[in-house]
Order: C-alpha cells, then sequence, then structure tokens
C-alpha cells in the first residue's frame, strides 16, 4: 500500500428541505385549515479516527464528499426526511487544517475521536407554524437552510512511541528490522527509506512502536531532502533514538548536522529527550569503538550506546533505554491535570 500522509479535500453539507405549505382539505370539513409539514435536516459531514488504517491513499482517489440534502415538508402535516450524515474514516493521528494549511481543526490522536466538520441545513419550516388567531390562514413556507461547503487539509502524523533520526545510512531501516517484525527496504546507498516505516519492538515483556524516517541532511529544516517532510511523524514521539555511522570518518559532524536540524525544526524536537547510539560496531575493533563512544559523548555531554542492528550486538540495552523514557511519559500522561501535590506537614 502506497504511503500518503498529506491530502486535499472538498466537503459539503446537505442542505435543509425546503417547508410546505398547504392546507387540509377533506369532505365536510369546511375550514380546516394549514397542514404543511417540515423540512428535513441535511446531512451533517464527520471525520473519525478509526483503526487499522495508516495512511490516507483513500483520499487520493475520492476528493469530494458531499452529504445529501433533506427532503422537502408535504402536507398532512408530513415532515421531510433527515439525510444521512457523511463520515470521512481517517487513521488515528490525523490532523485536520483549514484550507491555509495551518490553522488546525482538530487533532484526531484516539480512536473513535470524531469532529463536526459541516453541519447540515435545518429544514424549513411549513406553514403550519405560522398559523396564528389573526392569521388563520397563513400561505407562506420557510425554505431549508443552505448547507456548507469548504476545503480541508487532511495531515497525518503517525502514533509511535520512539522515531528513529539520523544521516542516511545510519542503519535505521536495519535497527528496526532487527527489533521488530518490520520490513523495510535496506539497500547500501541513500535515500533507501523513501516513507516512515513503523514497527512493534518488545523488550521484558513490554512492547512500544517504533517509527523510522527518511534520513535527516543539512537544511532538511529548510525542505531539503526528505527528512523534512517526514519529520512531524516523529513529534509525537516519547523519545527519539539518534543513530550515528560509527565507521564515519566524521562522526561528531555527522551527530551535530542532525541535532541541529533537530533544533530549527522547533521545539517539539529540539527538547525532545534523546537516546544516542553509535551503530555498525561491527565493523570496528574494540579500541576504535571505544574512542567514536568517546569523542561522541564528549560532543553531545550524555551516554552514547554501542550498537550493530546487523549483528545483534548492544541492541537490548538500547531498547530498554527506550523504554525507560516511554514509561515515565505513559505515566504523566496517566495522571489527572490538576492533581493536587500529596499534603505533607
Amino acid at each position: 500500500m502506497k504511503f500518503l500522509d498529506l491530502a486535499r479535500v472538498y466537503v459539503r453539507s446537505g442542505a435543509g428541505g425546503n417547508g410546505c405549505a398547504s392546507f387540509r382539505r377533506e369532505k365536510y370539513i369546511e375550514y380546516g385549515g394549514p397542514d404543511g409539514g417540515d423540512g428535513g435536516k441535511g446531512g451533517d459531514v464527520y471525520a473519525e479516527a478509526v483503526e487499522g488504517l495508516n495512511t490516507l491513499i483513500d483520499f487520493r482517489y475520492q476528493q469530494h464528499f458531499f452529504a445529501k440534502n433533506g427532503q422537502p415538508g408535504r402536507g398532512s402535516q408530513r415532515t421531510g426526511k433527515s439525510a444521512d450524515d457523511v463520515v470521512l474514516k481517517v487513521p488515528v493521528g490525523t490532523e485536520i487544517l483549514e484550507e491555509d494549511g495551518e490553522t488546525v481543526i482538530a487533532d484526531l490522536d484516539q480512536v473513535g475521536d470524531r469532529v463536526l466538520l459541516a453541519r447540515g441545513g435545518n429544514g424549513g419550516w411549513g406553514n403550519l407554524h405560522f398559523k396564528t388567531a389573526t392569521n388563520q390562514a397563513p400561505r407562506n413556507a420557510n425554505p431549508g437552510q443552505e448547507g456548507v461547503e469548504l476545503t480541508i487539509w487532511l495531515r497525518l502524523k503517525l502514533i509511535a512511541d520512539a522515531g528513529l533520526v539520523g544521516l542516511p545510512n545510519a542503519g535505521k531501516s536495519t535497527f528496526l528490522a532487527a527489533t521488530s517484525n518490520a520490513r523495510p527496504k535496506i539497500a547500501d546507498y541513500p535515500f533507501t527509506t523513501l516513507h516512515p516505516n513503523l514497527g512493534v519492538v518488545g523488550v521484558d515483556g513490554t512492547e512500544f512502536v517504533v517509527a523510522d524516517i527518511p534520513g535527516l541532511i543539512e537544511g532538511a529544516h529548510e525542505g531539503r531532502g526528505l527528512g523534512d517532510t517526514f519529520l512531524g511523524h516523529v513529534e509525537r514521539c516519547s523519545v527519539l533514538l539518534h543513530l550515528v555511522d560509527a565507521t564515519s570518518e566524521t562522526l561528531v559532524e555527522d551527530y551535530r548536522t542532525v541535532r541541529q536540524e533537530l533544533d530549527l525544526y522547533g521545539d517539539i524536537l529540539g527538547n525532545k529527550p534523546v537516546v544516542l547510539a553509535i551503530n555498525k560496531i561491527d565493523s570496528l575493533g574494540e579500541d576504535e569503538i571505544r574512542e567514536a563512544s568517546e569523542a561522541l559523548a564528549d560532543a553531545a555531554g550524555m551516554r552514547v550506546h554501542a550498537i550493530s542492528g546487523a549483528a545483534g550486538m548492544g541492541i537490548t540495552d538500547v531498547l530498554r533505554a527506550l523504554r525507560s523514557v516511554i514509561d515515565d511519559a505513559r505515566t504523566k500522561e496517566a495522571e489527572p491535570e490538576g492533581a493536587d501535590e500529596p499534603w505533607r506537614p
């Protein structure tokens, strides 16, 4: 299935049915009076987050979603039938934006989240509503309200607990393949990964979701390469796993390049917890691994894990470090907002 994380959609709610102007006409009833029914309500347009979807590809083939109009009222006080609602089923993690592509209407980050995009028009009143003591035979009825038409953008940000970042060929896809059942494309050339991949990783009886995005290059925050297009997919992650190629002759510069792009992208990524690791240590000797780890630790000011996704070396320790941060984040989310601190004498 092709991956698509941005789609433009046109929606229109249904118009309300017109009210009816009619009079009761039966034998032996001389003054039957008005009996026009109301028009039916037009259909609403909703968006709902559902399980089982991880792409917006369906909206490439259908961009227009129009609800039907309500039926007009009829005589004998018969109300017109209201139209059915239209529901856009989107993946969990979809943001709905206005036509400008910036103003967020809703963020559907939980299964079952539902938002009203366009409300259907109310049906018009029939002439029965206008009967008064001084107007026994009203001949007017209201038209139904018009529907609402608008253009929106759907932007998908994948729901993952941890995100993999690094330069192209840092071994992110190899790491994901080694730790999960995901089968991303792996090859020895830059930008092998062209779209995000998700994998479920398990360690010590706990599972979490890891997202692998295309590699970052210098200037990614300005749109260079593919990374900036997909950086939004790691905005929701609790922690980032920054992989650096241990065989690179510019190991520290590689780290700083990606770190700078994360900082320039915005605080939402710049301030996110990071687990740092050098990858491909199976190609180095023990002294080289130690020198690379110490150089990167001095530059980053944090612990550096030494791993090899291809050989399975050091994987468990990294997964445990990721799980620790994720567990802390889940604990904070579970705490009720505004909870008072425990009283202490």
